[in-house]
């Protein structure tokens, strides 16, 4: 059986205080009342026949309910997670309201074996981090994400700047 992919992309806008990224907190009661290690870069499964670039954009899409934004996208890599799946994410640099969110929805049984199906948001709402908050939010797999991001664009020659406080 071969390996579940995901594909995503990680929005980002680099700002006076530092790099700050836009997650997805994940929709549906398990996730319900958690903050830490419950949000995901938006993203989503793909099927053979589908590019992961063209996943990305369209679960991005599907998750949020606003395009990505338009410019240059940077490769940030794979990673395999936790339960096996690979997941590749890209980078673009850009501004979005999260307020403008419109997320998408699935259906599943719930309560579990009650026999009633009910639809729930993909991500219940969008929001901005800056890296190490994000970070403590960010599922555990998806970390490597923000330390690829930050890696490029240090090594893109733009100076972050210092945390807060320092």
């Amino acid at each position: 059986m071969p390996d579940k992919r995901s594909a995503g992309l990680l929005v980002h806008r680099v700002t006076d205080t530092g790099v700050l990224v836009l997650l997805g907190h994940m929709g549906g009661p398990f996730w319900a009342g958690r903050e830490d290690a419950a949000w995901s870069i938006p993203k989503g499964e793909y099927e053979p026949g589908e590019t992961a670039e063209a996943a990305a954009r369209r679960e991005f899409q599907e998750e949020v309910g606003l395009p990505p934004p338009g410019g240059p996208w940077t490769p940030l890599g794979e990673a395999r997670q936790r339960g096996g799946k690979i997941v590749t994410i890209w980078a673009v640099e850009g501004d979005l309201d999260p307020a403008l969110a419109v997320p998408g929805t699935f259906t599943m049984e719930w309560p579990r074996g009650s026999g009633v199906l009910r639809e729930f948001p993909e991500i219940d709402r969008v929001a901005w981090f800056g890296l190490p908050e994000a970070a403590r939010r960010l599922v555990a797999g998806q970390r490597v994400f923000l330390e690829r991001l930050a890696e490029q664009i240090a090594e893109d020659d733009r100076p972050l700047p210092p945390p807060p406080g320092e």
